[in-house]
């Protein structure tokens, strides 16, 4: 079906269009349902005007764009810049012009191309289903949804083989690129997602992880051990201002954010085994709070840098984070189920060897007070 351009000129204009994703994939309405596939038809180019206020400071014309949506980055911005597809008052502009109120700006974004989304025959660990929803374990290493660069081997390709294996029509709420996604892991994130498979599921769960009456139950091992055996950790975060792929408190748009973390193991001073219950669910959250008190993820290169990469001569294979418990009331039965699932292999195996770490007399915490004195050196350097 296709979309009148009055009907897409006002989505355009509420959305402004900067999500990378959305030149890829378009809105639910959009997206043709073709037999063994879902199809993104190409719309064309559509121009967005935006009148800068008055109570807005002067910045630089990609910064002030990358801050309407900071999901758009400013090398994207730039690029369009490059292209002259972005306009002040009619004139071409240079990435570090700088807007003033009442000016004019004008883009032109590019839609998308076709995509098929296809079913594959990915292999998922299913914990239960049922008529309405689906809770599955999700191995580290896949994709929950397509994006640039990763347009198949994604949790919804293998979702899309299962449910037209079962003849079922998942929830399109979430618009037919995520099928049933109520909520999200990150890719190298292992554990329990719970799935919706009909519209009144997706609202009735969506609904309890806002209201934060989800159980969620994380396990991580991390860098180093905290003072406290139990604390909370509270720290306002957003996308960085400078690292766009990144989220901490230096940030243009902080949100609210909270963590509980228990301490369940030590390694000697080395590392930590924690147990994490999130509060709230901003993206990258445990990840961020933990690096914010000195503790990242083991494996987590973006947030721990390489240091974390290699623990008493043990190489980490990825983001040791499993989300172990997902609690909820199910949607029609009004019964409360909890799901839990234990340390995959690959973090088990990092645990038994910070275990044998210790018992082979390793000058427990060398590893980390050497690593960072060589921060240290390297920032005293820069």
């Amino acid at each position: 079906m296709g979309v009148c351009a009055t009907c897409e000129a006002r989505w355009i204009s509420r959305h402004l269009v900067f999500s990378p994703s959305l030149w890829q994939l378009t809105r639910a309405h959009d997206v043709g349902h073709r037999l063994g596939s879902y199809h993104v038809n190409r719309v064309s180019t559509t121009p967005v005007e935006i009148v800068v206020t008055g109570g807005e400071s002067s910045k630089r014309i990609d910064v002030f764009l990358a801050n309407r949506d900071p999901t758009f980055s400013r090398s994207a911005l730039q690029r369009l810049i490059g292209e002259g597809r972005i306009q002040i008052n009619g004139q071409p502009v240079r990435p570090s012009q700088k807007i003033r109120p009442g000016d004019r700006i004008r883009l032109e974004v590019p839609r998308p191309e076709p995509l098929d989304l296809k079913p594959e025959a990915i292999p998922l660990e299913i914990l239960h289903e049922d008529s309405d929803l689906l809770v599955l374990n999700k191995q580290a290493g896949l994709v929950v949804h397509p994006a640039p660069g990763n347009w198949s081997g994604t949790m919804v390709n293998a979702l899309l083989h299962h449910f037209a294996t079962a003849g079922v029509t998942p929830s399109h709420i979430g618009g037919k690129e995520r099928p049933g996604l109520v909520h999200r892991l990150d890719k190298e994130t292992s554990g329990v997602m719970v799935i919706a498979k009909t519209d009144q599921a997706h609202r009735a769960l969506a609904a309890q992880f806002k209201l934060h009456t989800i159980t969620r139950v994380y396990e991580a091992l991390i860098w180093g051990v905290p003072k406290k055996g139990h604390g909370l950790i509270e720290l306002a975060i957003g996308r960085d201002t400078k690292e766009r792929k990144k989220f901490s408190a230096r940030t243009t748009n902080p949100k609210a954010s909270a963590t509980d973390y228990q301490v369940e193991e030590r390694y000697g001073k080395i590392a930590a085994q924690v147990r994490l219950s999130p509060r709230t669910g901003r993206t990258h959250q445990l990840r961020v709070h933990l690096t914010s008190i000195d503790h990242p993820i083991l494996g987590d290169k973006t947030y721990g840098g390489t240091k974390v990469m290699t623990v008493a001569g043990i190489p980490i294979p990825r983001v040791m984070l499993h989300a172990r418990t997902l609690g909820f009331t199910h949607p029609t039965g009004g019964e409360y189920h909890e799901f839990d699932v234990p340390f995959p292999p690959d973090m088990e195996q990092v645990q038994h060897l910070l275990r044998d770490a210790l018992t082979q007399g390793r000058p427990a915490g060398s590893d980390v007070q050497s690593t960072k004195q060589e921060a240290d050196r390297s920032s005293r350097r820069g």
